[in-house]
């Protein structure tokens, strides 16, 4: 029998267009315009002052509900405002987690302690959040995770390992660790993992940051040396941690900054190229637009089905592979479209954003789960393995 993969389209309801006016406005006024290399990867740049103005206008937990601060608005309304504020270039990396993931995840599987003690923070743009699922000698591999947590006499938790690639930790209150607290047998590989909301300037825990090429340190390795978690610390159910992470990959996976990371390079070139606009740059134009109009459409089905209950883990890792493939390869089609004479080191808005780009856009498959671990979720979500 073979497997239908669907993306329904979605069309935006009036209330979600007068929204992009709205966010429009407060841009053009709170933001001053950006050069692409900036406005570039945007959702990993940190700006807690900006993250607060957002906090201030109830743009952070969207959709949650007002019981904890949020606005109870709809996930294509949200879908929207994240759309805005990566093409605009917005520095919403420090808040960017703990919206995206962890607040969900608090909200689907957090006490009612939790909740009130994190997601109010959340939402004021003031609590950050970051993941600690990659781990040396692991990739995506999750059932491979080694860091352990054993519970101790008085009920709290100890936890030992590493946590490597965390972006933005340094920045962070919170870490929602993955930890095994049993062992695995050979049928069920990611049996016997747990999900820990670790306080990261608790005894025992360590950051330490890791320079990229461009100078930045955004990604981190974080230590867990014998670290004591609270009693209160686990997330949901000891043993329930693969299952509560697939359901919040779902969500890391399938929105509109696994296409456009690289779309202040498109903006800059077609700037570029305006006046005398080459046969190739024509046919780069047309084709990039084409397949970025078909990667949005795909992501907005999955927001629409997020909306009604739905779990489109298989659509979201369609959305990653083929979003990576095609923000990865938007750097490398626009260097090779300019002729000789261009220069990366030229003091240009299109060569620093290009340099840029060049430099990290091959981390851009890594974030989230690798290329060969998507392509096996979809293998086996279309019943090929």
């Amino acid at each position: 029998m073979d497997a239908v993969v669907a993306f329904e389209p979605v069309a935006m309801p009036p209330e979600a267009q007068a929204f992009r006016r709205e966010i429009r406005e407060f841009l053009a006024a709170e933001l001053p315009s950006l050069p692409g290399a900036q406005r570039a990867n945007s959702w990993v740049r940190a700006d807690p002052s900006f993250s607060r103005k957002l906090g201030a206008r109830g743009w952070i937990g969207l959709v949650w509900p007002r019981q904890y601060g949020g606005a109870e608005r709809s996930a294509l309304e949200r879908f929207v405002l994240l759309e805005e504020l990566l093409v605009a270039g917005a520095p919403v990396g420090a808040h960017w987690i703990a919206d995206r993931q962890s607040g969900p995840a608090l909200l689907r599987y957090g006490s009612e302690a939790q909740r009130q003690k994190y997601l109010p923070g959340m939402i004021r743009g003031e609590e950050y959040c970051c993941i600690g699922m990659s781990e040396p000698n692991a990739g995506s591999d999750l059932a491979a995770v080694k860091t352990r947590a054993r519970r101790r006499p008085d009920g709290r938790w100890v936890l030992t390992g590493q946590k490597l690639w965390t972006s933005g930790a340094q920045r962070c209150r919170t870490m929602i660790a993955l930890a095994r607290t049993a062992e695995p047998d050979e049928q069920h590989r990611h049996a016997g993992l747990s999900q820990f909301l670790v306080e990261l300037a608790s005894p025992g825990v360590r950051v330490v940051p890791i320079r990229d090429l461009t100078g930045a340190e955004e990604f981190n390795e974080v230590f867990f040396d014998e670290a004591i978690v609270a009693a209160d610390a686990l997330l949901g159910h000891e043993g329930d941690g693969w299952p509560q992470l697939t359901r919040e990959l779902a969500l890391e996976r399938s929105g509109p900054e696994r296409y456009l990371s690289s779309h202040a390079l498109f903006t800059e070139l077609i700037t570029h190229a305006a006046s005398q606009p080459r046969d190739a740059t024509r046919q780069l134009v047309g084709r990039v637009t084409a397949e970025l109009w078909t990667l949005r459409q795909m992501s907005l089905s999955i927001a629409g089905q997020l909306a009604a209950g739905k779990d489109p883990a298989l659509q979201a890792a369609i959305v990653k592979d083929l979003g990576n493939s095609f923000e990865q390869a938007l750097p490398a089609a626009c260097q090779a479209l300019l002729d000789e004479n261009f220069r990366l080191e030229a003091d240009t808005d299109l060569a620093r954003t290009l340099g840029y780009l060049l430099q990290v856009s091959p981390s851009f498959s890594l974030r989230g789960g690798t290329r060969e671990i998507l392509r096996g979720i979809i293998a086996r979500g279309l019943g090929l393995r």
